[in-house]
């Protein structure tokens, strides 16, 4: 029979219930990087382990705008016993590679598990392993090369006897093959002129270019060749690394998150139990220092787990991602979005989407909701500035794609300074610069007004995930004004599972989950559930069918791609909630 086994450290079982809680530069020094979608100078220096300075000075210009499909000089860091970086050039294979740096097609596909054949492709770039940390070339990965044999019995393509004043390259002409296929077909060449009279085999002409393909091992071959053997596992053991607040110096909030979080990994895991999967959790308390939690890593049974949950401080990520890294471990790091460990270590799963990705997303969809629409800023000079990026990015992206925006900044925002920004023929998107709640109370009523004195004008307002917190103020002006506001977390308070999550909430804990953006009790289940099914499902494979798991999440959407061919995930998946004047509110996913 199928169970789950939870073994606490650190913290008791009676005291959660009741806790609030590329190398082929293009010039000396240098490899060339291709922008992707999302990426800032920041991500890209961080993959590399180089700074933003360094960049910047290589590619001038770049600290005011980085656009993606544009590559980037990017400094080779070069020294003895370090890996370097490799951008593939036309024609390049895997094999070809691993002659170039003498290492084997094992050691390349280890330090980057984002290769495959399917990806090899010109522009990538690759982390090319240090040649004393990597294993040399194989022999079974060298072409076997046929030498030519002198053999009469061979099948040549003539014998030709040597006339008078005849040179091997006139017989080479002759028979339209190469003065080396010639003399590798007769060695005796090598040692002196030709003779009147001799015979000379004449092979037949082989074109080197079929010759290398011919003898070169293929991309598939040597991927298949290096495939890891897929593993299932039988009991998933899953370790869950969290500050509760029983070492160190935690806010009450911060301890209520914490444990909210923790309880929603439970209920996953007890769901997952009736479906019978087995689990071995083992929860510890990382405490607030460094200390702590290498104390932590350096229990035995943590080598032995197939992920980890947490931690949740950032200054506590760098030890844990090495250990994880060193010890092949999947780390699920489920709040920050700040964390540069993502781009170097293939085993980590970031769940928060870091800013730049997460906007990349949002200015996509938008134009994907809004055709060619009259964007107007709204600045009620409120003194939250966290939406600076955002607006100012924006701005950029809709430049870029030739759409109109203005703005109005004012302490006062009428609507008759709304009117005047308006278009009678185009979808009018109104964006607060802020996401507070005062500019809200400030904002929402003039925008009430001019919708309500002028019904012919269409409106929308759009703006941020803080908003699904100010609902309970705002609802009914959300719904008149056709709004939209993007989000990685949403749930409908009415939306069934999210009605029985939370009534199982209150039963098993007898209390209900705190009213925060996310909530963290359904993060911590939708995180758990996503991940642990899939191991389930998937053993070692995960990775590969990451995004095949056909799972409707409580409040978390999962998109999860590789940052790099050598780093780990980042969740990408963004959508907009739209409440419609009708009164609905209909949560958009895009594909």
């Amino acid at each position: 029979m199928k169970s789950v086994r939870i073994f606490y450290l650190f913290i008791l079982l009676g005291f959660l219930p009741f806790c609030s809680l590329a190398q082929t530069p293009t010039g000396e020094g240098y490899f060339l990087h291709t922008i992707t979608k999302g990426q800032s100078l920041y991500s890209i220096a961080s993959m590399y382990n180089v700074s933003v300075d360094e960049i910047i000075k290589l590619n001038p210009g770049s600290e005011e705008m980085i656009r993606e499909g544009k590559t980037l000089k990017i400094p080779q860091t070069k020294s003895s016993g370090s890996p370097q970086f490799h951008t593939i050039q036309p024609g390049e294979t895997l094999y070809r590679l691993t002659v170039k740096y003498k290492v084997s097609a094992s050691a390349i596909c280890k330090a980057n598990p984002g290769l495959s054949a399917s990806n090899f492709r010109s522009g990538q770039v690759i982390v090319i392993p240090a040649s004393t940390e990597a294993t040399a070339i194989n022999e079974e990965e060298a072409p076997k090369v046929e030498v030519p044999s002198t053999d009469p019995s061979k099948k040549w393509q003539d014998m030709h006897k040597v006339k008078k004043g005849e040179t091997i390259f006139s017989i080479s002409r002759m028979y339209n093959i190469t003065e080396e296929e010639l003399i590798n077909a007769n060695p005796e060449l090598r040692k002196g002129k030709l003779k009147k009279g001799t015979f000379l085999a004449i092979p037949y002409h082989v074109d080197p270019q079929t010759i290398a393909e011919k003898q070169d091992p293929s991309n598939d071959e040597l991927f298949n060749k290096n495939k890891q053997e897929i593993k299932r596992l039988a009991t998933i053991k899953a370790a869950i690394v969290l500050p509760f607040g029983t070492k160190g110096q935690l806010s009450t909030n911060d301890k209520t998150r914490m444990v909210e979080y923790y309880r929603g990994v439970l209920m996953a895991c007890d769901t997952l139990k009736k479906k019978g999967v087995s689990l071995d959790i083992y929860t510890y308390d990382s405490g607030t220092t460094l200390a702590s939690v290498r104390t932590i890593l350096n229990k035995s049974e943590m080598k032995k787990m197939d992920i980890i949950f947490g931690p949740s401080l950032l200054e506590q990520i760098k030890p844990m991602s090495d250990f994880a890294k060193e010890n092949r471990i999947r780390l699920v790091i489920p709040f920050t979005s700040k964390d540069k460990e993502v781009f170097n270590n293939p085993y980590i799963y970031l769940i928060n989407t870091p800013q730049s990705y997460l906007y990349s997303e949002v200015y996509d969809h938008f134009l994907k909701q809004f055709k060619q629409p009259n964007v107007v800023f709204l600045d009620a000079n409120d003194a939250d500035k966290s939406k600076v990026d955002f607006i100012k990015e924006i701005k950029s992206f809709l430049s870029e794609h030739q759409i109109r925006y203005s703005e109005l900044k004012s302490d006062n925002i009428t609507s008759e300074l709304m009117q005047s920004k308006v278009d009678s023929t185009k979808n009018n998107v109104f964006i607060p610069t802020s996401s507070s709640n005062v500019a809200l109370i400030k904002l929402l009523p003039q925008l009430v007004v001019l919708t309500r004195d002028h019904p012919s004008y269409k409106v929308n307002l759009f703006g941020y995930p803080e908003w699904q917190t100010y609902t309970k103020d705002h609802l009914n002006e959300f719904f008149e004004l056709d709004t939209y506001f993007y989000s990685s977390f949403y749930t409908n308070n009415l939306f069934p599972e999210s009605i029985k999550f939370s009534a199982s909430y209150r039963r098993w804990f007898g209390k209900d989950m705190a009213n925060t953006y996310p909530k963290y009790g359904m993060l911590g289940f939708d995180t758990a559930y996503f991940l642990l099914n899939g191991l389930s499902r998937y053993g070692s494979e995960l990775e590969n069918n990451l995004n095949k798991q056909n799972i409707i999440p409580i409040q978390t959407g999962f998109k999860y791609d590789r940052v790099n061919n050598w780093g780990g995930f980042i969740n990408k998946k963004v959508f907009f909630v739209h409440f419609t004047p009708n009164g609905e509110l209909v949560k958009i996913d895009f594909e």
